[in-house]
């Protein structure tokens, strides 16, 4: 699907990934938001942009937002916040999808990109091609993408949709917000610049990716894959570990604190503690990352120490 003079709702479209592909879209089509600014910013949209506002387990919401003249959804929205063990996050991410696809199917509208994510591989061996299998999350969140894919299938195979999915790396850069490693480093050494605290041992890996490359090869998948179901990993081909993180903010924000682990092979229940995505069919398609896992947290760091 070309995104050129298109009308696309982005669900979740005021948070950190979602509203720079709004900014990345709007420019050369009609852009709607439905958001409930539960995990963005109206600030963040850029001029320009519909705005429906409204907690998209209700259907009445989506209807306001998802019409018969829309040419497609890029679905971000998601309850990302909960604790670990709160399995409602399953129940919640799964009906907001159950909502925008049954909406989406009863006025015609067949073409949606979904966010989904690493952590439905759960613990696999690396790099981690599309076609691994089992899929066994180790997490709630993990388990209700995985459920959101399964659900997303069944729409492309039996119900003529065009559905794209993106299982994202660890995504960074401007708005990334706290809770994530990077500004969690960042806020505590402007708290205490001599000592930082690092969750489990500091050896945990993983890719990081910066959000304008993230964006960047969303637009590519869903303007070049030929099939009705197309599931594609969004990262870099290599990684970084939390130790190399906590150098990379101290040496940008010109200090030289002293790291205390907490110990343990993981940072919190439900972590993957090693993840780094094969993204050779995301080159075959003709794309590749800019810049390294290093280079994105570096990127990230200078843009959150500028804001």
């Amino acid at each position: 699907m070309e995104l050129t003079g298109k009308r696309l709702v982005v669900t979740g479209g005021a948070g950190f990934v979602g509203s720079h592909l709004c900014a990345r879209l709007v420019d050369d089509n009609e852009v709607v938001v439905v958001d409930d600014f539960s995990n963005g910013e109206r600030d963040w949209l850029p001029d320009g942009v519909e705005i429906v506002e409204g907690d998209l387990t209700d259907p009445d919401v989506a209807a306001e937002a998802i019409t018969a003249d829309v040419d497609g959804v890029f679905h971000f929205a998601a309850n990302k916040n909960a604790a670990a063990d709160d399995v409602d996050q399953y129940r919640v991410n799964n009906r907001l999808t159950e909502t925008v696809i049954e909406r989406m199917d009863e006025v015609g509208v067949e073409n949606i990109a979904f966010t989904s994510s690493s952590t439905v591989y759960g613990e696999a061996p690396r790099p981690t091609p599309e076609d691994y299998a089992p899929l066994e999350p180790i997490s709630i969140y993990g388990a209700s993408k995985l459920g959101e894919e399964s659900l997303l299938s069944v729409y492309a195979h039996s119900h003529d949709f065009t559905v794209w999915v993106y299982r994202f790396a660890n995504i960074v850069g401007p708005r990334l917000q706290l809770g994530a490693v990077i500004p969690d480093f960042v806020d505590k050494l402007e708290d205490d610049p001599d000592s930082l605290t690092i969750l489990g041992d500091g050896r945990q890996e993983k890719s990081y990716m910066h959000v304008e490359d993230c964006v960047d090869a969303m637009c590519h998948v869903v303007e070049h894959a030929p099939g009705d179901f197309n599931v594609y990993n969004l990262g870099t081909r290599t990684t970084t570990s939390v130790t190399t993180i906590a150098d990379i903010v101290s040496e940008e924000m010109g200090l030289d604190p002293e790291y205390e682990y907490t110990g343990g092979d993981r940072g919190w229940v439900g972590d993957v503690p090693r993840m780094r995505l094969s993204i050779e069919k995301l080159s075959a398609l003709g794309w590749e990352p800019e810049g390294s896992s290093d280079d994105a947290v570096r990127r990230a760091t200078r843009a959150l120490l500028a804001d």
